[in-house]
């Protein structure tokens, strides 16, 4: 178990720190409104996360539970899908991180937040590709995936309190060349490692 749950945690950790819509969008609310607003748009984002998580759980693990030949195509698709994303962070790392704000104070940041990942699959695309090789041998694979899925929620309301919380610091960080293309590349790495880890991983 530990030999799962203390990778996981280490990659999770450093996937939910990097930066990407949900940082913008997080630091753009406090920028614009006010920590209340930001927050919103946090547990936004959260829900879009369980909405995604519960979609893929019930889906996927009921395949996985049942399916040999579904378990090793999943398998092998996800590590050419981390692949794909790492190679692209590794060799075209982002320099800059725009952060624009909006003036209009009468926003739902929930809704917002919401939708910022309810419509974008790749949230889904991740979870398919890179929980199921944290599945213990033999478990339940739709209680582990929404238990996964939780830890990574529960991180990211985590990691999106402390950027409201320092905000202007942590968007200043952020923002710095250097800085964005070195999270970008150890980032890239690690989907690449997992990938590889992926290809060994039995049903």
């Amino acid at each position: 178990m530990a030999e799962l749950l203390i990778p996981f945690f280490i990659a999770i950790i450093l996937l939910t720190i990097t930066p990407g819509l949900d940082t913008a969008l997080i630091i753009r609310t406090a920028t614009v409104g006010n920590k209340s607003k930001a927050f919103n748009a946090a547990l936004g984002i959260a829900c879009g996360c369980l909405a995604w998580g519960v979609l893929v759980a019930c889906g996927i693990g009921a395949i996985l539970a049942t399916s040999e030949l579904a378990f090793n195509l999943l398998k092998w698709l996800g590590a050419v899908y981390l692949v794909w994303l790492g190679i692209g962070l590794i060799f075209k790392p982002r320099t800059a991180f725009e952060i624009t704000s909006n003036p209009n104070r009468q926003e739902n940041w929930f809704l917002k937040g919401l939708i910022t990942n309810i419509l974008n699959p790749k949230v889904g695309f991740f979870y398919v590709s890179f929980l199921p090789q944290f599945i213990p041998t033999g478990e339940n694979s739709t209680y582990w995936l929404l238990s996964l899925v939780a830890i990574h929620v529960g991180l990211g309301i985590l990691w999106s309190l402390f950027l409201i919380t320092l905000m202007k610091p942590i968007s200043r960080f952020l923002q710095q060349g250097k800085t964005l293309k070195k999270i970008d590349q150890i980032t890239g790495s690690i989907f690449i490692l997992f990938a590889l880890k992926l290809t060994f991983t039995n049903r």
